[in-house]
């Protein structure tokens, strides 16, 4: 048998991040005293090379090497940019807070970087071995990320949730896996779908397969009824280590509902869409009614998160109708810009806690947040417009996040889904506004300054803006989103 040497270069990113992450670890092993400083530094490095390594290596073409278990498009490039990005933008958010807690330690940036790594494999997977790779990588680094705070009976707690119900969802995912591959003879997902357009294999074992991948996938998206997970782990967690669970693994997993139901179950789109019907339903539901009891603001968004994917799998849900896939690049664009909406409102929101955030106080109550307004009235300002854009209040990036997918909804023809998802986003508005009234009508209980790093204040006020600006021009993100899909999958 011939060994076939495979082309590195589309995968030159994840071998750097592989690399260097074996260095940061020997660097700050041996540096002792300046590690922690050292650990945070590396790391945002690390980010970004990979991004230069990943921007230069941009192609409109689809390329394929190790055997087709990887692929590199113009969906994996734009979204391992947005990774990059969004881990680096948590770790700056993170810092002061990591500092005053004694959670700066060089392991805290190790498991950041191999998280990353994670991410980038589910990313540019194409086949079953990989996607799980990726996903158990990722997963790993986030368990041992939320036990970081040995100390925190809350946060063991939360850690050992997580890993059990993870351990679980990825048996379920594994299981699914197992059973595609029996009923279509392959793990590589663009031979899953030539057996499955050429009719091969057992359709029973088939659609029991597809059952168990959907609900795993689920559980990692944290979509009801495999959400029980998310209050839990946001609230028990170190905020900067839910700030992370929120944001760029979201981008992860939407890679690769994109490559396993797109990539690879297409021919079963009517299957797989009525799953996520009830999935998106559900969690839109459930994820606004519940989020309106809250007095916690990291469980407040932890059920605003649930809402949120739901809205998300809608724009999966709406690509193909009656087995046309006319509309799949509108639907899944706006899927792609909803998500990318999402963590950037995410980062935001978590960015703030962060921001009020002190030794031996957490700033996670809602009544945390009184008074904002008199205390400085810019990052008020700044938290408004999150708030409103969460809320879908125009014109900012959340309104036409959802106005795209909404769009996509009724031009599928879903028009009662459309009547549900508006009415839960009314609801979804009063635990939003709620901040609000708090920030502006009510009387602060702590009169002091907010004292905070420069670097954090200018981010925040940056990522505030933007959603606010992109919310005024969001046609060439949305165009964008769109392209880089068409030219990966159509």
């Amino acid at each position: 048998m011939n060994f076939v040497v495979p082309d590195f270069a589309p995968a030159a990113a994840e071998l750097f991040v592989a690399a260097a992450s074996l260095v940061v670890l020997l660097v700050t092993v041996f540096a002792k005293n300046s590690a922690r400083t050292l650990g945070y530094l590396l790391t945002l490095a690390v980010l970004l090379v990979a991004a230069v390594i990943t921007w230069s290596g941009m192609s409109p073409e689809v390329t394929y090497t190790f055997s087709n278990m990887y692929i590199d498009d113009p969906m994996s490039d734009v979204l391992k940019l947005l990774v990059y990005g969004s881990m680096a933008v948590a770790l700056i958010y993170s810092r002061q807070y990591l500092a005053d807690r004694d959670l700066d330690r060089p392991e805290f940036f190790v498991l950041c970087i191999y998280a990353t790594l994670g991410m980038m494999v589910m990313i540019s997977a194409n086949h079953l071995l990989t996607v799980y790779i990726g996903l158990e990588m990722l997963s790993l680094s986030l368990y041992g990320l939320v036990a970081m705070d040995r100390d925190s009976a809350r946060s063991t707690e939360a850690a050992m949730k997580y890993f059990v119900l993870g351990a679980l969802a990825s048996g379920l995912l594994l299981y699914g896996m197992s059973m595609i591959y029996g009923a279509t003879g392959s793990l590589e997902l663009s031979g899953i779908a030539q057996a499955i357009f050429h009719e091969a294999g057992n359709r029973t074992v088939l659609g029991f397969g597809l059952v168990f991948l959907v609900a795993g996938l689920a559980f990692k998206l944290g979509v009801v009824p495999f959400h029980m997970w998310i209050p839990d782990v946001y609230h028990g967690a170190p905020t900067p280590v839910t700030l992370l669970i929120g944001s760029a693994p979201k981008l992860a997993a939407f890679a690769m509902a994109m490559r396993l139901l797109v990539n690879g179950l297409f021919e079963l789109a009517d299957q797989w869409q009525a799953m996520l019907i009830v999935l998106a339903v559900g969690s839109i539901i459930i994820g606004n009614i519940v989020a309106v009891a809250q007095t916690n603001l990291k469980r407040m968004l932890a059920y605003s998160a649930i809402s949120h994917m739901g809205f998300m799998l809608l724009g999966l849900l709406a690509g193909v109708v009656d087995g046309d896939p006319r509309f799949a690049a509108t639907a899944y664009g706006a899927a792609m810009f909803y998500v990318v909406a999402y963590v950037l409102m995410t980062l935001a929101s978590f960015g703030m806690i962060l921001l009020l955030a002190r030794a031996g106080f957490e700033a996670e109550e809602i009544d945390d947040f009184k008074g904002l307004n008199k205390r400085s009235p810019w990052f008020a300002l700044m938290m408004l417009f999150v708030m409103f854009s969460m809320a879908g209040v125009p014109f900012f990036i959340g309104f036409f996040a959802k106005l795209a997918v909404l769009a996509a909804v009724v031009q599928a023809g879903y028009v009662w889904i459309a009547v549900i998802a508006v009415l839960m986003s009314l609801v979804g508005a009063f635990y939003y506004l709620r901040v609000v009234k708090v920030m502006y009508f009510d009387d602060p209980t702590d009169t002091a300054p907010i004292a905070s790093s420069t670097d954090l204040k200018v981010l925040l006020s940056a990522n505030g803006v933007a959603i606010a600006v992109l919310g005024l021009m969001p046609t060439q993100l949305i165009e964008g989103c769109a392209r880089a899909l068409s030219a990966s999958f159509m």
